[in-house]
């Protein structure tokens, strides 16, 4: 076993709260971070909460653009990086950028590998209708989500979960995994596990959202509610945006909907009662409730909206 002689010194690669999550536990730990490397704040953005954290803490900062310089292994070797640690930074790092620290760069992936490489995994898995998530700590190599298993961590989606409550779960579960790496990578940096993922398995996400975003009536209630949940980032910018729909040509986003379990007699799209708590909108198999929507830049109530047997539609 080899144990590390002085603290450890960690660089982070961070952003968003998962990335704020992480600074802070780390920053209490007994391991040492040697910088950070996070997006300054911009003018009409919400990134920069982990530069505008580190900071505060008077912690090294380089910026986040700067990983994807092979350039950069120069500069973590010189700054005598023990171990790399990745926490929603999207950016591609160079394999001469991974291979600088002395022990390896490791990430914090928002799903459960195999099954959920790449992008919005919490929004895949609500829209996809699973009953549990997971969050996984991999070792880093030059493909996306493609490194050896560290840890992973399975938890429940609940029926009122949204991407929001879900990805918030991810940095619970997943923060203590990565502390846990980083006692391993102190005492005996042999002992981390690195389990091959099984690559016949994996299924990888891009960028593109399930029917562009718009809601498709004549799908089932559950499936039309699991796309709105699954844009739920309220009250942060969703990357999906918000499930939309149309009337009379103009864009409705639906921010709230519920199931009603009440079977529908009319066409999918049709408006049905209209009340305090909403309106019932037909789907394929049963009313949905639409409780919150958005015209504009301006949140509604559906009665400010909607009338009573109009039809909404999946285009202008």
């Amino acid at each position: 076993m080899m144990v590390c002689p002085f603290p450890l010194r960690v660089l982070l690669v961070a952003e968003e709260s998962a990335g704020v999550q992480l600074l802070q536990a780390v920053h209490d730990s007994r391991f040492q971070i040697a910088a950070v490397m996070a997006t300054p704040p911009r003018d009409g953005q919400a990134r920069g909460a982990v530069w505008s954290a580190t900071r505060k803490r008077g912690i090294d900062l380089w910026p986040a653009t700067l990983v994807r310089n092979i350039a950069t292994a120069r500069r973590i070797r010189e700054a005598k990086v023990d171990i790399l640690l990745n926490a929603h930074s999207l950016h591609v790092i160079p394999d001469e950028v991974l291979q600088a620290p002395r022990i390896g760069a490791f990430n914090l992936h928002p799903g459960p590998l195999p099954r959920y490489a790449g992008l919005n995994a919490v929004s895949w898995a609500i829209y996809n209708g699973e009953q549990e998530h997971g969050v996984t700590v991999h070792r880093m190599d030059p493909g996306i989500d493609t490194g050896p298993i560290v840890d992973q961590a399975m938890f429940a989606i609940e029926s009122d979960d949204t991407a929001l409550s879900l990805a918030g779960k991810c940095s619970r579960f997943g923060i203590p995994l990565m502390l846990k790496l980083l006692e391993r990578a102190a005492t005996d940096p042999g002992s981390i596990p690195l389990a091959p993922q099984d690559l016949l398995a994996r299924q990888y996400f891009g960028r593109q959202i399930p029917n562009h975003g718009v809601i498709d009536w004549t799908a089932r209630a559950e499936q039309i509610r699991n796309l709105v949940r699954a844009c739920d980032y309220g009250p942060f910018r969703s990357p999906w945006g918000h499930a939309r729909t149309y009337i009379d040509g103009i864009q409705v986003e639906i921010l709230k909907v519920a199931q009603t379990g009440r079977a529908c007699d009319q066409p999918p799209g049709t408006v049905g009662a209209i009340g305090p708590d909403g309106a019932l909108i037909a789907t394929a198999d049963e009313w949905l409730r639409v409780a919150k929507l958005r015209l504009g830049e301006r949140t509604c109530h559906p009665a400010d909206v909607l009338g009573t047997m109009q039809r909404l539609q999946d285009s202008p």
